[in-house]
């Protein structure tokens, strides 16, 4: 416990609130190391994570005493930055502590990176930064560690399926062919070891292959057995998908409702958004589908872009061109808009062809801490035919520059405490937020290339609103799987392909889907406060360093954010 919380001298509030910090991000971090590995933090590289039940409520428990401590602490005697700190804090705790409470991804299992203990394996470990002997054996350690992990995690499938909290077969099903599909290539060119790669041959090397083949794939090879013979004939069927199905599941979705929003809004009301976003994109619809195809009507737009093949890519490599041409533009336009900021690089990178089943179009990787990894804008290039050219331009702006890229690997040169530095799905509402409206910014500067992905720019924001209305509709209302997707195809230009792999997407990861649209509306209304009351006085590139200057924030600490620097500006310039 961290003495004397509760003084009112500020230098130990201050104190006690950085301790706190350190406690919420080693306790965090140590539940859930695949994160943390994303974010590029290599301190909890050697932890192979622990699914169990225990694991679980020990976090909670740990958590909840974070957040009872960081409430004692007398805010009156700290400085307005710290104030920030401690209100995200404290939301951050809240949420992580419910997230372990509730466990949603224990009773739903899934091989969706992020969410799925599985998923993470197979996207964070060949994620990793191995220069030296220290992270060599980090690797080794967490490798080492692997087979414990898997059977520990199906148990924990097991376990909860005992309590009545039962996965769905979509998921069960993916989560099968993850595992074997991993196992059927060779030991040699396995993904999980490309850390070490360039030390083929090494001792190291070796011994990561006696392993995986010894132990990990083995205890692969188990999990998708059990998961076949003890999971899938008691699995929730697809009228069944929503998380409320399961004992404590409405609960848990209107605790992830609020985690990954970080606002208040009832499911009710995040519908009803969502519909009400649709309707509103039609006129635009019209005006830039008349301009680039010649057609009008919403149908008929859906049915060129679907169906035309002029608007499919024809090579894996044009799909990068297309990409990587967008983030050009961008960069050269990044100083008219921007502060500037001292960022690494970002590089363009395909998901490889063994991942591509399971992964969504497009993620984002930010550099590592040491330097040694830079930011990736991570990206499907397999079945080139199959994607959509309009679709490109508009993830890049999302996904490098002026999104996530910008946003994130900004935030890691902040002087701001590490815990706020490195946040991801905890701060869902203000990344996936600021992401979309990246891809709205992008069209008003003029980035995007030509009508067509201009398109693209609205069948993904038609896509976000959507998820408002599904992923309600289906954790909340209890939609089944196909009136999910029949939805999405009458209301998005995507292929049936992609909108089932969105729906089951949903399903696996409740409530994450709303961090989109809730998150840049908010932007976008505090834009308009901000243009409103300040005038000619208003500049965007000062807006955006406001709004990117404290790192990832809960909504309601942003709000506060940029109304204090419109009434700074107000009053410095009266």
């Amino acid at each position: 416990m961290i003495p004397d919380v509760v003084t009112p001298n500020v230098h130990a509030a201050k104190a006690a609130l950085a301790a706190l910090g350190e406690r919420y991000f080693e306790t965090q971090h140590t539940y859930d190391p695949y994160n943390a590995t994303m974010l590029g933090i290599t301190d909890f590289d050697h932890l192979p994570g622990d699914p169990s039940r225990a694991a679980s409520d020990r976090a909670a428990r740990d958590l909840a005493a974070i957040g009872s401590d960081a409430a004692a602490i007398d805010t009156g005697s700290l400085a307005a930055e710290d104030l920030v700190d401690h209100a995200v804090l404290t939301a951050l705790v809240e949420g992580a502590r419910q997230d372990a409470e509730h466990s949603l991804w224990a009773g739903n299992a899934s091989a969706k990176g992020y969410v799925s203990r599985q998923g993470l394996i197979f996207q964070a470990v060949p994620a990793m930064t191995v220069t030296n002997r220290e992270g060599e054996e980090r690797y080794l350690e967490r490798l080492s560690g692997l087979a414990g992990t898997l059977g520990a995690l199906a148990d924990r499938y097991v376990q909860e399926a005992a309590r009545r909290r039962v996965p769905t077969q979509v998921g069960v099903h993916h989560s099968i062919e993850q595992l074997e599909e991993h196992l059927t290539g060779p030991i040699s060119e396995d993904p999980l070891l490309r850390p070490i790669a360039r030390s083929a041959g090494s001792p190291a090397h070796e011994r990561a292959m006696t392993i995986l083949e010894t132990t990990v794939r083995p205890a692969m090879g188990e999990l998708a057995r059990r998961l076949r013979e003890e999971l899938a004939p008691i699995a929730r069927p697809d009228d069944r998908v929503g998380i409320r199905e399961i004992p404590g599941g409405e609960a848990g979705y209107l605790a992830s409702v609020r985690r990954h929003t970080t606002t208040l809004m009832a499911p009710e009301e995040i519908h009803r958004l969502g519909l009400d976003v649709i309707q509103e994109m039609m006129p635009l619809w019209s005006e830039i589908g008349g301009a680039a195809l010649g057609v009008t009507d919403f149908a008929g737009i859906a049915k060129r872009m679907r169906a035309d093949p002029a608007l499919r890519f024809e090579t894996s490599q044009q799909i990068v061109d297309v990409a990587q041409a967008a983030l050009n533009r961008a960069n050269d336009a990044r100083s008219h808009w921007f502060p500037p900021y001292e960022i690494t690089d970002c590089v363009i990178e395909q998901i490889s062809p063994a991942d591509a089943q399971h992964s969504a179009l497009a993620y984002y990787r930010p550099p590592s801490v040491d330097g040694t990894r830079p930011g990736a804008h991570c990206l499907l290039a397999t079945d080139p035919t199959s994607r959509y050219r309009f679709e490109y331009e508009a993830l890049a702006f999302h996904e490098s520059v002026p999104g996530h890229h910008l946003q994130l690997a900004s935030a890691q040169t902040l002087d701001i405490p590490r815990y706020r530095r490195y946040l991801d799905v905890e701060a869902c509402s203000f990344n996936e937020g600021w992401g979309l409206y990246s891809e709205q910014f992008a069209d008003e500067i003029g980035l995007y290339s030509d009508g067509i992905a201009r398109l693209g720019m609205l069948s993904f924001r038609a896509l976000r609103a959507s998820r408002l209305v599904i992923d309600t509709g289906i954790h909340h209302y209890g939609w089944s799987r196909e009136k999910a997707v029949s939805f999405m195809l009458d209301n998005t230009v995507t292929s049936e392909a992609h909108a089932r792999s969105e729906i089951d997407r949903y399903i696996a990861w409740p409530g994450q889907a709303l961090a989109y649209m809730t998150g840049c509306r908010e932007i976008l209304r505090l834009r308009a406060q901000a243009e409103a009351a300040l005038g000619d006085r208003f500049s965007v590139a000062d807006f955006h360093g406001v709004v990117l200057g404290s790192g990832a924030v809960p909504l309601t600490v942003l709000a506060d954010s940029v109304t204090r620097w419109q009434n700074a500006t107000l009053t410095t310039d009266s």
